[in-house]
């Protein structure tokens, strides 16, 4: 029986090669699989899933009025069954792609993987993870680590200063030149002005 799994971290806990692994797996045994990703995450170019070790694979882009259902319908109705749906960055979809991808899952009997962020840089949940949270049928932690050697579980935001934002759009597309991956601790210490560079 399909799933909606939820594959979750921080930034740079390595989701993206995560992804491009396991579809590699399916295609290498001959099975077909669709990969989707957010049509204004152009960070490895439009359409395509990068990750930060140099694996990259095409992806459909969307867009958010998208209805991801309709897409994968057509797409199965072009030829050989779809093996496994994936989307990388989920957090950029809509609450209305999750119950999309939901229903690929439940009405057309395809597995759907997503990977993305669970919380933003002030520590609240997109509305996509939420979602995500709230529906999926197993959730799976990617873990990376603090500079302190904790788990990460949080991100912040570094202005064009390098300073901690405070404010700002929830969704901002970047990399480590933009997002840091924090313990729980640092991450409070960073957003209260006591931001280390080293454990304490």
């Amino acid at each position: 029986m399909a799933k909606l799994y939820f594959n979750y971290s921080t930034m740079n806990a390595g989701k993206s090669t995560m992804l491009l692994q396991a579809s590699y797996n399916y295609q290498e045994r001959g099975m077909r699989v669709v990969l989707l990703i957010a049509a204004f995450d152009e960070r490895a170019g439009r359409g395509v899933i990068g990750s930060r070790i140099g694996l990259e694979a095409s992806a459909i882009a969307f867009e958010p009025d998208t209805d991801l259902q309709a897409l994968i319908g057509a797409l199965s109705a072009e030829g050989e069954p779809i093996a496994c749906v994936f989307v990388d960055e989920a957090h950029f979809m809509t609450r209305e792609h999750i119950w999309q991808l939901a229903r690929v899952v439940d009405r057309m009997n395809i597995p759907v993987m997503v990977y993305g962020l669970r919380t933003d840089f002030q520590g609240k949940l997109f509305p996509a993870s939420q979602e995500l949270m709230a529906i999926s049928d197993e959730m799976r932690e990617v873990r990376t680590i603090c500079h302190c050697g904790r788990k990460a579980t949080m991100v912040v935001r570094l202005d064009a200063n390098g300073e901690v934002a405070h404010e700002g759009a929830q969704i901002e597309v970047g990399g480590n030149e933009k997002y840091v991956s924090l313990c729980r601790r640092h991450w409070d210490d960073a957003m209260n002005g006591e931001w280390r560079a080293e454990p304490v």
